[in-house]
């Protein structure tokens, strides 16, 4: 059961769950093409093993933050969730929700992704990097606080 199912409370449901773009493996990519060019060479190659070794762990790590990072506008609240161990969480009701801003560069705004921030009440602030899809995020949650 996920972070947001278990924290639903009674006549609450989910209404639009955000997941983090697949743009955040591209280092772990371009690790991995660095160290299989690397490896051609016999002089280079023990490096190449290294470097390719590294773009695993960067693979790794992206898995990792993607798969425990949950977002979602429910019928009441905003609930975000980031991390296992170390975790960080907001969960805002819709009154409570200041803001929501959405910051996107221009290869953001191609492959749709970009940095969502929920401002709430009281100085709570949540940055989200690299989701996907931010402004359909915000155009859903914003749907929920007008309701």
């Amino acid at each position: 059961m996920s972070y947001i199912e278990s924290t639903l409370i009674p006549n609450e449901e989910i209404k639009y769950t955000g997941k983090l773009h697949w743009i955040i493996y591209i280092k772990s990519i371009a690790i991995l093409i660095v160290g299989i060019i690397l490896s051609f060479s016999s002089e280079t190659r023990l490096f190449g093993a290294g470097v390719i070794l590294l773009s695993f762990l960067f693979y790794f790590k992206y898995w990792l933050d993607s798969i425990t990072t949950e977002l979602a506008v429910t019928s009441k609240r905003i609930i975000a969730k980031v991390g296992i161990i170390r975790r960080e969480t907001i969960e805002l009701n819709h009154s409570k929700v200041e803001s929501l801003s959405v910051d996107q560069s221009i290869l953001g705004r191609i492959l749709n992704y970009g940095t969502l921030t929920i401002n709430g009440t009281g100085g709570n602030k949540l940055p989200i990097k690299t989701i996907s899809k931010p402004m359909l995020f915000r155009q859903n949650a914003n749907i929920e606080f007008n309701s």
